[in-house]
C-alpha cells in the first residue's frame, strides 16, 4: 500500500481547484474518466471558500422518524473522536438514508464540534442550515440544498462506506472540493498529482496566453494547441511510467 500523503502534499494540493486536480488524475488511466467525482447533486454552501483538502471520515444519517435509542447528537462523540485514526484532516461525508431528504444534517452545533476537532469540511448527500453562522467558521460545506428545520437528526452508523453524489467513498479516501465540485484522489498517486498541477496548468497556458494577446488568427492558435496538447501528452507518458 503507498504511504499516505505527508501534510505538505496536502498543502500543496490546496494551491490548485478541483478541476485542474480531475484533469490530472485522468492522466494515469487508472479510473474511467466519468468515475471518482460527485455529481451536481453536491453543491458548494460557501463558494468563495478556498479547495478542502483531507480524509473522509463517513457515516450514515436519517431525520425523518426518531432513533430509537440516544439523543439527536448520539454517535458525535465516536465520530470526532476516530478522527485520530485519520492520516491526516477529516472531511465529514454524510449519507443522508432518507428519500425524499427529510431536513438538515448539519447546522452551527455540528459544524463548530467538527471545526473544534480539526476538520477540514463537511459533505452531505441531504441538506444543511444555518448557513450564516457556519459560514463564519471558514469550515467548507457540501450539500444537495438548505431546509430550515433539523428534524429527528440523528446518526446512524459511523466510519461505514457510503455513497454520495454518485460516488462510493471509503473511510480515508483523499478527498479535495472547491466551488466546482468534490473529487476523490487515489492515494497511490495523491503526491505526484500534487507534483504534477503546476506542469499541466503551464501547458495550459500556452493557449491562454497566446489568445489574452489579442487579434488572434487561426494558424497560430492551432500552433499553440498543439505545443498545449504536446505537452500534456508528454506529461501523462511521465506519469503512467512512475506508476
Amino acid at each position: 500500500m503507498a504511504a499516505n500523503a505527508s501534510s505538505s502534499v496536502l498543502d500543496q494540493l490546496r494551491r490548485f481547484d478541483t478541476p485542474t486536480v480531475c484533469n490530472v488524475v485522468e492522466l494515469f488511466d487508472i479510473r474511467p474518466r466519468t468515475a471518482g467525482y460527485m455529481d451536481a447533486r453536491i453543491q458548494a454552501c460557501f463558494p468563495k471558500w478556498p479547495p478542502m483538502v483531507g480524509y473522509a471520515s463517513t457515516a450514515t444519517f436519517q431525520s425523518a422518524a426518531p432513533p430509537r435509542s440516544g439523543d439527536a447528537y448520539a454517535g458525535i462523540g465516536d465520530q470526532v473522536a476516530s478522527f485520530s485514526q485519520l492520516p491526516g484532516p477529516a472531511v465529514v461525508v454524510f449519507q443522508d438514508l432518507d428519500s425524499p431528504v427529510a431536513s438538515a444534517t448539519f447546522g452551527e452545533v455540528m459544524a463548530t464540534t467538527y471545526k473544534s476537532f480539526g476538520a477540514a469540511g463537511l459533505i452531505t448527500s441531504g441538506a444543511g442550515r444555518d448557513l450564516d453562522q457556519v459560514e463564519t467558521l471558514a469550515l467548507p460545506c457540501f450539500s444537495c440544498g438548505t431546509i430550515s428545520a433539523h428534524g429527528y437528526c440523528h446518526i446512524v452508523q459511523i466510519n461505514v462506506p457510503v455513497h454520495v453524489g454518485g460516488v462510493m467513498i471509503q473511510p480515508g479516501d483523499l478527498l479535495h472540493g472547491d466551488r466546482n465540485g468534490v473529487t476523490t484522489i487515489p492515494n497511490e498517486i495523491a503526491v505526484a498529482v500534487a507534483d504534477a498541477c503546476p506542469e499541466f496548468m503551464a501547458a495550459e497556458a500556452v493557449v491562454l496566453d497566446y489568445l489574452k494577446q489579442g487579434s488572434p488568427d487561426s494558424e497560430r492558435f492551432s500552433t499553440a494547441r498543439k505545443e498545449c496538447h504536446d505537452r500534456i501528452e508528454t506529461l501523462a507518458r511521465k506519469l503512467k511510467r512512475g506508476l
